[in-house]
């Protein structure tokens, strides 16, 4: 359970973005933050027209969800949003690709996804119903679709410089 009030932090990692939405990016990210954002911006190698920036961010708990938000609502766009495990919260990440959409998940302490007991049953259930066999839809589960998409996004981003934003007030 997020507590909303106490500070958390979190990445926002910008996989690729047209450079047409890249001030538009930082607006969004500025609107949630309440401060304004200027991203450094890098050519993305993986898709050669587009640019990739990240950075780290400072915020109330349940920034991270409000960050992915604000991010869906372009479809152009490949993204992740975390925020950290805390004495008061779990840790939770947002994939998105224009193929995939987007991906939640809770994570543990070591940035370990978690899926919950009844979700595994739904699975095995689905596969004794005959929709799909276990395996993938524990994959699915696991976000492993989204991590086999952006893998190549981040490691063309390796020597990208990170951004420390804080929220004030």
């Amino acid at each position: 359970m997020t507590t909303v009030n106490a500070p958390n932090r979190g990445m926002v990692y910008i996989h690729s973005a047209p450079p047409a939405l890249c001030p538009h990016v930082e607006w969004a990210l500025a609107g949630v933050l309440g401060v304004p954002v200027s991203l450094s911006w890098a050519p993305q190698p993986a898709a050669p027209s587009t640019r990739r920036a990240e950075y780290s961010w400072n915020a109330p708990g349940g920034t991270g969800a409000r960050l992915a938000s604000s991010l869906n609502s372009w479809q152009q766009l490949r993204f992740e949003v975390t925020e950290d495990f805390s004495a008061v919260s779990e840790g939770h990440r947002w994939s998105y690709t224009p193929g995939l959409g987007l991906f939640y998940a809770a994570t543990g302490v070591h940035g370990d996804i978690m899926i919950s007991e009844e979700r595994v049953k739904n699975a095995m259930l689905g596969e004794s119903l005959g929709r799909e066999p276990v395996t993938v839809a524990l994959d699915r589960l696991l976000g492993r679709p989204w991590d086999d998409e952006l893998e190549i996004f981040r490691h063309a981003g390796d020597d990208v410089p990170v951004r420390w934003l804080h929220r004030v007030g």
